[in-house]
């Protein structure tokens, strides 16, 4: 993995996130959760954070078991049309110094015993089909006399040279073998498939889901359109985040709404509804870098 930019100085982003859902007809009511807060950590700060329905309703939040700020809310009235607005600012400062890694065989008992073994178990969309399989064992032993940082980097090299970014080619259904199978996907699943590879290689990876500002080299105060977006965090002493679909490490210019094993652990809006179908969900993010 290449090294992300790194400048001297803390970045600030202001973040817009809208999700706007409309019904035929009408929903006679909705039950949601969202993840579209982001989290304050030591490479982030969040210095303003909210989350607002229309139609106007009460929410509350939790601490999920991840880690994660989930808003909760619900509509009980008939509506037509629902648009769920975050918007943030966070400070972000570069990634610290690679930590150095311990053994394979220090590390391996780090995990025994310990919360990191649950980063190690497959799951629904990180699961290994045959072919996936195959292509596991195979990075495995390539990666077995590498350190930690090594072993990251060829898994993240060997995606880039199997998978095509191609946006609209799966969905949040998709698994990680489904989209190996299709050579192509989008971050979503180049961080399930890097969560994969680097469990079966013995490397705990957590799915982060988050931002990244397309432009860093923007202007101050000018609005870019974005999306959300995803990679992984490996364990090698620490976590250590890094970007399979840009093949980077994370940097200031990604921020940390949520982690957990995949996908469905941590997905930005979730929910249930009764009334007439619904149309997908339109998603629209925009940053501005204001420092």
């Amino acid at each position: 993995m290449s090294p992300t930019a790194l400048t001297s100085t803390p970045t600030r982003l202001r973040i817009r996130h809208e999700t706007e859902v409309a019904y035929q007809g009408s929903a006679a009511s909705s039950y949601n959760e969202v993840r579209m807060t982001p989290l304050t950590l030591p490479t982030q700060t969040v210095l303003d954070s909210r989350v607002t329905v229309s139609p106007a309703t009460p929410t509350w939040s939790y601490w999920d078991y991840w880690g994660a700020q989930v808003t909760v809310f619900d509509l009980l009235d008939p509506h037509a049309r629902l648009m769920v607005t975050a918007t943030s600012l966070v400070e972000t400062s570069p990634a610290p110094p690679l930590p150095v890694p311990p053994p394979r065989a220090e590390l391996t008992e780090q995990v025994q015993g310990s919360r990191l073994i649950e980063y190690l178990i497959p799951t629904q969309r990180t699961s290994l089909d045959a072919e996936l399989a195959e292509a596991a064992a195979e990075a495995a032993e390539a990666v077995r006399d590498l350190d930690a940082h090594e072993a990251a980097t060829a898994v993240v090299d060997l995606i880039r040279g199997r998978l095509d970014y191609r946006p609209g080619s799966t969905g949040v259904q998709t698994t990680a073998a489904g989209a190996w199978s299709l050579r192509a996907g989008v971050c979503q699943d180049f961080a399930h498939i890097a969560a994969a590879l680097l469990r079966a290689a013995g490397l705990p990876a957590r799915y982060v889901s988050g931002y990244l500002h397309p432009r860093p080299e923007a202007r101050t105060h000018e609005p870019v359109a974005g999306e959300s977006h995803a990679w992984v965090e490996y364990w090698a002493g620490d976590w250590v985040g890094c970007d399979p679909t840009n093949g980077t490490r994370t940097g200031e210019s990604h921020v940390v709404v949520a982690r957990g094993r995949e996908y469905g652990d941590v997905p930005p809006h979730k929910g249930v509804y009764h009334g007439a179908p619904g149309s997908a969900p339109t998603v629209r993010v925009e940053f501005t870098r204001t420092v």
